[in-house]
């Protein structure tokens, strides 16, 4: 399970107003929500809230936020961003309760070189990155590891080829294809026109035989 850690102050203010206050300030409007609390405006310092996305995985690391000296186990739920600017403009964190599942997405990390990439010139084509999952905030993996190196060309791999730890539930459609070996242009290419030439001999034949 990945975590860090992040403080934030809470706030009584609300409202489109206050948070472009707060945002010019320096600081990201934010709240934090759960079945056991009333949902409670906070604010973050903008600069520490940025270096912290660069370098964790926030649909899945569990982030103990300290606000007012009291620490909580939360989850980041949604990150608004200036369509343009791409700037954070608020946040929302989900606060955890120790044997309560969570649904989460986790990233998959493909290991290996397929035989058809390393034999015969394929492509590997990653066409899932992530799966949702049903899991305890304890046990929350970091990432999902899919082992490619036996894939060949034509072949691939799906959701149920993933192997889960104990206790975590699968909640992506277990038949969706997650990747998958083709040829490349070139051969493909290459396979078309071979196929074309004998029934451009074939049509030179005829022609012959018309001029007899």
């Amino acid at each position: 399970m990945a975590t860090a850690t992040l403080s934030a102050a809470s706030r009584t203010d609300t409202g489109k107003g206050v948070a472009r206050k707060l945002r010019a300030a320096g600081h990201v409007p934010a709240v934090i929500y759960g079945h056991r609390r009333a949902p409670q405006s906070l604010a973050v310092e903008t600069r520490t809230v940025e270096r912290l996305l660069e370098r964790i995985v926030a649909a899945s690391t569990v982030v103990e936020l300290s606000v007012d000296g009291t620490t909580t186990r939360t989850l980041i739920r949604e990150i608004q961003r200036h369509p343009v600017k791409r700037n954070i403009l608020h946040i929302d964190f989900q606060e955890l309760v120790a044997g309560e599942q969570v649904t989460v997405k986790v990233p998959l990390v493909f290991e290996g070189v397929p035989a058809g990439v390393r034999m015969d010139g394929g492509i590997l084509e990653e066409t899932m990155h992530e799966l949702e999952l049903e899991v305890d905030p304890s046990a929350i993996p970091e990432k999902l590891t899919l082992d490619v190196t036996a894939l060949t060309i034509g072949h691939s791999l799906h959701a149920r080829d993933v192997a889960l730890p104990a206790g975590v539930t699968l909640l992506t459609d277990a038949d969706a294809t997650v990747c998958l070996v083709s040829a490349s242009r070139a051969a493909a290419s290459t396979d078309e026109t071979a196929q074309a030439e004998p029934e451009v001999i074939r049509k030179a034949k005829a022609d012959d035989a018309d001029a007899k």
